[in-house]
C-alpha cells in the first residue's frame, strides 16, 4: 500500500482548535464518501477528535456531516454524499487515524497525510476493465453459461462497459449515467448475439455484465443504518441504490430494444460442478474487489472467503436439497463470521468486502427471468397463458427472499460481534487528550 504519511520540512509547533476540527472533518468525509460503514466513520472521527483535543460527536446525514464539539457551541458542517466505494482510500485514512492516535504520527502531519490518502488513485483502467470482464464471465459460469462463445461475449461486454464507465467519469456529471450507459451497451451486445446466433445463452450475455453494476455496498450500508435506527440515512442509501438498479434495468431494456430485441428467453440454468462453481466464485470476487479498488495484497482474503462460502451454498443446495435462499443465508452467515473480525482488524469497509465475497450469490438470474416474463406478459396482453404469471411470481419471490437472506446473513453476525465483542477502549479512545487551543 502507498505510504500516506508524508514528511514535511517545516511544521507548525501545534495544531489549533479550528485546524484540529478541520482535520477530523476531512477524515470523516473521506471515510463516509468511500464506503465505510456509518458506525465506523463515527467511531474513527470521535476517536481522532479526542486525540487532537476536540472531543466531539458526529451526526451523519445524506449530503452532509455535522461535527458538534462537546461542551461548546462550536461545530463543523461538511458537505459530502456517500456514493463512492474505494477500499484503498478507506484503509489509508484509517492508517492515518491509528498513527495519530497511537502517537506514531505528529498531529500537525495528519492533514497532509489525509490529503495524500484522498489523492490515492483507484484501480488502473486496464486492471478495472480486465477484472470486470473476468468477474462477469465468472458469473456466467455460475449461472450455467458453459459455452465459450457466450463467455467471451460476456467478458467483451463487461470489459467494454467498464471502459465506457471510466470515460464517463472523466466527463463528470450525474452518477446515474454510468450504469445506464453500461447496461445499454450490454443490451445492444446481447441483442446482436441473439439475432446472429452467436451464443447459446444470450440472456446471460445481457445479465452478467449488468450484475457487475449492482450497488451492493450501498444496499448493505443502508440496511445496517436501518438496523441501527438511522432511518433517514438508511432510507436515503437504499433509495440511491434503488435508483441505480432502475437505471440498470432501463439501460438494459433500451439497449435490447435498440438492438432489435424485446425479450431474451431465459431458460433454466444448468447445474455447475463443485470445482467450477468454487473457482468461478473466486474469480467473481476478484472482479468485484478490483472494482472497489482493493489493494492487490488484500485480494486473497475475500477470494478465499467467497470460495468457501460458495462451496457451503453448493453443498446446501445440491446435497441437502435446500432452497436457494436458505443456501445463500448459510453461506452469507459463514462469510460474515470470517469477514467481520478481519475488517475490524484491517479497518476495511465491511459492506464492500462482504458484498465482494458473496456477490456471486445475487439472484440476478431469477430477476432476469421475472423481468423477461413480465415484459412478455405486457406484450401478449389478455391472451397470456397462466404459467407466465406464475413464472413472474415464483421468480420474483425467489429473488426477493434470496436478497433478504443475504442481507440478514451478512448483517446478523456483524451486529452480534459488535454487541458481545466490542472494540477495546484503547482502540476507541486514546488514554490522554492533549490540550489544543486557538492562538
Amino acid at each position: 500500500m502507498t505510504d500516506t504519511v508524508s514528511s514535511t520540512e517545516s511544521r507548525p509547533a501545534h495544531l489549533t482548535r479550528t485546524a484540529a476540527l478541520e482535520t477530523v472533518a476531512a477524515t470523516a468525509a473521506l471515510l463516509f464518501n468511500n464506503g465505510q460503514t456509518t458506525e465506523r466513520v463515527a467511531v474513527a472521527a470521535e476517536r481522532l477528535g479526542h486525540a487532537l483535543g476536540v472531543p466531539l460527536t458526529l451526526h451523519p446525514h445524506w449530503g452532509e456531516l455535522a461535527l458538534q464539539v462537546k461542551g461548546a457551541p462550536f461545530s463543523e458542517m461538511v458537505p459530502v454524499t456517500p456514493i463512492g466505494v474505494d477500499m484503498g482510500k478507506v484503509l489509508a485514512v484509517m492508517t492515518v487515524v491509528d498513527q495519530v492516535c497511537d502517537g506514531a504520527l505528529p498531529r500537525e502531519a495528519a492533514g497532509p497525510a489525509l490529503e495524500a490518502a484522498g489523492r490515492l488513485p483507484p484501480a488502473s483502467t486496464p486492471r478495472f476493465s480486465l477484472f470486470a470482464a473476468i468477474g462477469a464471465a465468472s458469473l456466467g459460469v455460475l449461472f450455467g453459461a458453459l459455452d465459450v462463445p457466450s463467455l467471451l461475449l460476456i467478458a467483451l461486454s463487461a470489459g467494454a462497459g467498464a471502459l465506457l464507465r471510466r470515460w464517463l467519469v472523466t466527463l463528470g456529471g450525474n452518477p446515474f449515467i454510468q450504469p445506464l450507459c453500461a447496461a445499454a451497451l450490454a443490451g445492444v451486445i446481447a441483442a446482436a448475439a441473439d439475432r446472429l446466433r452467436l451464443a447459446e445463452a444470450p440472456s446471460l450475455v445481457a445479465l452478467c455484465p449488468c450484475m457487475m453494476l449492482v450497488p451492493g455496498p450501498h444496499i448493505l450500508n443502508g440496511a445496517i443504518d436501518l438496523v441501527r435506527t438511522r432511518i433517514t440515512l438508511g432510507l436515503a442509501r437504499l433509495t440511491y441504490a434503488g435508483l441505480i438498479l432502475l437505471m440498470i434495468c432501463a439501460g438494459l431494456l433500451t439497449g435490447l430494444a435498440g438492438g432489435g430485441a424485446t425479450v431474451l428467453a431465459a431458460g433454466a440454468s444448468s447445474p455447475v460442478p463443485l470445482a467450477a462453481d468454487v473457482i468461478a466464485a473466486g474469480c467473481a470476487v476478484a472482479g468485484f474487489g478490483t472494482l472497489f479498488s482493493m489493494p492487490w495484497r488484500l485480494l486473497p482474503l475475500p477470494i478465499a472467503v467467497g470460495m468457501l462460502a460458495h462451496a457451503a451454498r453448493w453443498a446446501m443446495i445440491s446435497l441437502a436439497g435446500a432452497h436457494v435462499a436458505a443456501g445463500a443465508l448459510v453461506a452469507c452467515i459463514l462469510a460474515s463470521i470470517i469477514i467481520t473480525p478481519v475488517t475490524d482488524r484491517l479497518h476495511l469497509p465491511f459492506a464492500a468486502l462482504g458484498f465482494s465475497a458473496v456477490v456471486s450469490m445475487m439472484p440476478g438470474f431469477f430477476l432476469f427471468r421475472a423481468a423477461s416474463a413480465l415484459t412478455e406478459l405486457v406484450s401478449v396482453g389478455p391472451d397470456a397463458p397462466a404459467d407466465l404469471l406464475t413464472s413472474i411470481v415464483v421468480n420474483g419471490i425467489t429473488a426477493f427472499l434470496t436478497i433478504l437472506a443475504m442481507t440478514i446473513g451478512l448483517i446478523l453476525p456483524r451486529m452480534l460481534f459488535e454487541h458481545f465483542l466490542p472494540a477495546p477502549a484503547s482502540r476507541r479512545w486514546p488514554s490522554a487528550i492533549p490540550d489544543t487551543r486557538d492562538n
